[in-house]
């Protein structure tokens, strides 16, 4: 919360997701360290701020993605865009096929409601692999 020069309270700015750079920017300190896959989702409105963000543990190796609760939150919040991203705890960002087809079926069931995916980033080895940025969206 900050203040303003009366000493009240107000709200924080909303955080803005306009590029690769910024995503990466959000979601590369929740995945520092961690030796288990996550998924992070952040829901943005139709100027790109982050109207929520959300998480979803995994095992060692993978994370299952629930598309139909992604789907059905972002409707709830009226999102307009969708970034996710996940670690790769072994350190190689490199997008398995089970990656590229999430992505795809996702891009897939959203696009048609209006709702656009963003991007899927993957965190590994200190690198960020994007998947907008190979052409993979």
């Amino acid at each position: 919360m900050l203040m303003n020069v009366m000493g009240e309270e107000q709200s924080d700015p909303p955080v803005t997701i306009a590029d690769g750079a910024a995503a990466a920017a959000l979601f590369a300190p929740v995945f520092a360290g961690l030796n288990r896959e996550e998924l992070h989702v952040a829901l943005l409105d139709g100027e790109m701020r982050l109207l929520k963000r959300t998480q979803i543990p995994g095992s060692s190796h993978s994370v299952d993605v629930p598309l139909r609760a992604l789907i059905a939150e972002a409707l709830a919040l009226d999102a307009r865009g969708l970034v996710i991203a996940h670690n790769h705890p072994g350190g190689d960002a490199t997008p398995s096929q089970a990656d590229k087809a999430v992505t795809r079926r996702l891009a897939e069931i959203a696009a048609p409601l209006e709702i656009r995916l963003i991007d899927h980033l993957i965190f590994a080895g200190g690198r960020c692999a994007s998947f907008r940025a190979m052409g993979l969206l």
